[in-house]
């Protein structure tokens, strides 16, 4: 039986969601303005090139007319159309309910809008999508982004999957999976995870979102801390002396992550939720392109 609290929550999920799928979409749409087209070389119909002849090319590729108005010979490239399977992935862990007076947001809600925008501009490239953890296999078309927004809300009132690890899933070998959360857990945690997918052949790409107080420790004098996943209250007379010392153990983490997925053949970025979106969207979809080439 559900609590109020959970119901209260469902409510407010139920209400905010049409809002976040909107901002997805605006988001998305800023950046595409930016992105043109992917030009890769593969099989498909539409042209992209002429390139010279080079020894192993099949005869079937060489454009006799564009040849015949030089000394040299050419072959016709088309660009690549074949679409790929993207896994995409959201915390929604307790921690990640935290906005604090200095953000706009929740992380929760930045990064749903993210993954919302990511997914409506890979279904743009003609891509194929699915939810880690809730799909079987991916799909297109326009009603997958509704359904992923849909998809979210009910995964936010489910106790049940509200880890801040992803689930370990098989993939389809070359799969892209995108993992959206703040991994502020163990290291440890995540690396098991994380090479297990690699180990499969699954490139991948983490995206970290924060709080700016989580990574400026602004606050001063007497602060008592609250632990939002079970941890007990711990209160600080100063807690402006222990800002480098905080300082050194957030970058510390943020390195550990860089260097984990530089290991796995994986790519990392961070962002604050007191900066503009689009240009963590902007630099999650290059990184992916990048890959899908």
């Amino acid at each position: 039986m559900q609590t109020a609290a959970t119901r209260q929550r469902a409510e407010q999920l139920a209400a905010t969601l049409p809002p976040l799928l909107v901002s997805a979409e605006r988001v998305a749409a800023t950046v595409a303005q930016g992105v043109h087209g992917r030009r890769r070389v593969g099989v498909g119909e539409t042209f992209w090139q002429f390139r010279q002849y080079q020894p192993g090319d099949p005869a079937i590729k060489i454009d006799w007319r564009q040849s015949a108005k030089s000394e040299r010979i050419f072959v016709r490239e088309h660009e690549w159309e074949a679409a790929q399977s993207i896994w995409l992935w959201r915390d929604d862990s307790p921690s990640m309910h935290y906005a604090s007076g200095g953000a706009p947001c929740e992380k929760s809600e930045r990064a749903t809008v993210l993954l919302l925008a990511t997914t409506a501009l890979l279904l743009r490239a003609g891509e194929f999508v699915a939810l880690l953890g809730v799909d079987r296999t991916p799909s297109t078309g326009r009603g997958t982004l509704n359904r992923f927004a849909a998809a979210l809300d009910q995964e936010a009132t489910n106790d049940n999957q509200r880890n801040s690890i992803p689930p370990s899933e098989r993939l389809p070998r070359y799969a892209q999976l995108v993992l959206v959360g703040d991994f502020l857990s163990p290291i440890e945690e995540l690396e098991e995870t994380l090479k297990l997918y690699a180990s499969r052949g699954v490139k991948g790409h983490l995206l970290q979102v924060v709080d700016p107080a989580e990574e400026d420790l602004p606050f001063t004098g007497r602060t008592r801390f609250h632990g939002l996943e079970g941890e007990e209250a711990y209160t600080v007379s100063r807690v402006e002396n222990l800002r480098s010392d905080y300082d050194a153990r957030f970058f510390a983490h943020q390195t550990a992550l860089v260097d984990l997925t530089r290991s796995i053949g994986w790519t990392f970025s961070s962002h604050r939720t007191d900066r503009p979106p689009q240009t963590a969207l902007l630099a999650l979809y290059q990184a992916l392109s990048g890959e899908l080439g």
